[in-house]
């Protein structure tokens, strides 16, 4: 057996684009339709691969969050938050307009997370359609497979749950649509899809294109989503976070003594003294946080300059 854990993400829903029956260059069609919609740059994206990418407001913040596989037959399969899934389909069903494309639910297929160590490279696992999480390596691999074969599947590895894998991608400090925060709160920047791969910066528009580039230009980010470890009784998602005593925040999912925490970067920092945050600066509900700087980070981290 393997040495990878697998899980059905029982709170991942699919929803298919397809060429429709008869339309002409369909798999180049669906390709463009959603090139004009998403954050990822749909030209980049080969089949049997996936790429990270949502769907914004028009005021540039997130309204749906997904992982888009490009099958080898021109399908794309939107690996998506299960609730929002329906309104994901009536979403894409409004800006399709005269497009030849079928979109459609898929509870047919289930997604399944595959993952090992965190800290040690590993080979890509036994599983069918199986494609490296394009946000961070160390969050292993997803497959959409067939309903009926996960057991198949998960027998050939340590068998674990979806709450096995909320736990290792909270540990790596990954915020999720529908888990950290809800649809039309945040900024792609405030979760993180900037530094995890889920916004082309160099593509032409989509929907709140303007707004997002105007951000990253500008550094105009004050908040985002970071890991923590929870001192006390682990806040509900949605518990406001205080640094020093101001509003600064929210606390998104927990797993044990890890959590994940959207923060004010720039409060944070006014919170350090000589390099050191005070015991109790930064707190939620009943409990104490300590914000941790994510591995995948390439912005600027809180003491940073004066530790050198």
């Amino acid at each position: 057996m393997s040495a990878h854990y697998a899980a059905r993400l029982t709170g991942r829903g699919v929803v298919a684009l397809r060429p429709a029956v008869g339309a002409p260059d369909g798999a180049a069609t669906a390709k463009a339709f959603l090139h004009g919609l998403v954050t990822a740059d749909m030209d980049e994206l080969s089949p049997g691969a996936a790429a990270a990418a949502a769907l914004l407001t028009p005021q540039g913040k997130i309204a749906f969050e997904f992982i888009i596989h490009a099958r080898p037959d021109g399908e794309y399969l939107l690996d998506t938050p299960a609730g929002i899934a329906a309104e994901l389909q009536k979403r894409l069903m409004f800006y399709r307009l005269r497009a030849k494309i079928d979109i459609a639910q898929r509870p047919d297929l289930a997604v399944i997370a595959v993952w090992g160590d965190p800290g040690r490279a590993e080979a890509a696992p036994d599983a069918p359609g199986a494609v490296a999480d394009p946000r961070w390596p160390a969050l292993g691999w997803r497959a959409i497979v067939a309903a009926g074969e996960v057991d198949a599947i998960r027998g050939r590895f340590a068998v674990a749950d979806m709450a096995a894998f909320e736990a290792h991608r909270i540990g790596l400090g990954v915020a999720e649509l529908s888990r950290d925060y809800q649809p039309g709160e945040v900024f792609p920047h405030e979760a993180n899809l900037d530094q995890l791969h889920g916004v082309a910066f160099g593509k032409g528009c989509y929907v709140g294109q303007e707004v997002v580039s105007r951000m990253h230009h500008r550094g105009t980010v004050r908040s985002r989503f970071v890991p923590v470890t929870i001192a006390g009784p682990a806040p509900e998602p949605g518990t406001p976070v205080e640094i020093a005593g101001k509003a600064s925040g929210a606390m998104g999912s927990s797993a044990g003594a890890a959590g994940i925490a959207l923060l004010r970067l720039d409060r944070l920092a006014d919170a350090l003294v000589d390099g050191r945050l005070p015991d109790g600066a930064v707190r939620s509900g009943e409990a104490t946080l300590i914000p941790l700087r994510p591995a995948w980070a390439t912005f600027a981290w809180p003491g940073e300059d004066r530790a050198g």
